[in-house]
């Protein structure tokens, strides 16, 4: 199975869009709330929907980017706030992107990708983000799929990736998540560098 822009676009068409929460996820919502640089860069790969670029933008944040294979979501974003910056919705491949993000927020893109490029997305990330910047989201904390996304893992696992090249803050299982996700999600804070 190809997880390439012609999969992605046909969920949407098909409305086969199980991981879109209709909202911004809770534990993500937790951790903008507390954030108070609005001036900071802030990227999420896979965004989908992207319900927390909308809350992100509504809330005074200006520097954010979302990435997507797929145009529909960036179009949905784009249709419900249509002041967003459209040159901030980019239609490509996460792992063409050049540029450097403050923080960029992980909500289901990890176990979207296949698993043989867990390595290539952890590599990626430390282009991605500049000196002190940091990654931060939930991460399917089960086993779900092994031929379709989501593809799920473990924290031993996630670490496994992780810690040769970011300094854990916290990868702990989420006390917030919406119902349906309880107990299966991991929140995650890694900085770059791994001193």
């Amino acid at each position: 199975m190809l997880l390439n822009e012609t999969f992605w676009e046909n969920r949407y068409k098909t409305n086969e869009t199980g991981w879109d929460l209709g909202q911004v996820s809770p534990p993500l919502k937790a951790y903008i709330d507390q954030l108070t640089d609005t001036d900071v860069n802030i990227l999420i790969p896979g965004g989908g929907n992207s319900y927390e670029a909308a809350y992100l933008f509504e809330q005074g944040f200006k520097n954010v980017y979302v990435i997507d294979l797929s145009e529909i979501p960036l179009q949905n974003l784009q249709n419900r706030i249509s002041n967003f910056p459209s040159e901030q919705l980019i239609h490509g491949n996460f792992f063409d992107l050049d540029q450097t993000f403050d923080l960029i927020l992980e909500q289901t893109f990890f176990c979207a990708i296949h698993p043989t490029l867990r390595a290539k997305y952890v590599l990626k990330m430390t282009d991605l983000l500049g000196e002190k910047g940091k990654l931060v989201g939930l991460l399917f904390d089960a086993r779900l799929n092994d031929d379709h996304p989501p593809f799920g893992g473990s924290k031993e696992e996630y670490l496994s990736y992780f810690k040769p090249h970011f300094k854990i803050d916290i990868m702990e299982s989420c006390y917030n998540s919406i119902e349906s996700r309880q107990g299966k999600e991991l929140f995650f804070k890694v900085q770059h560098g791994n001193s």
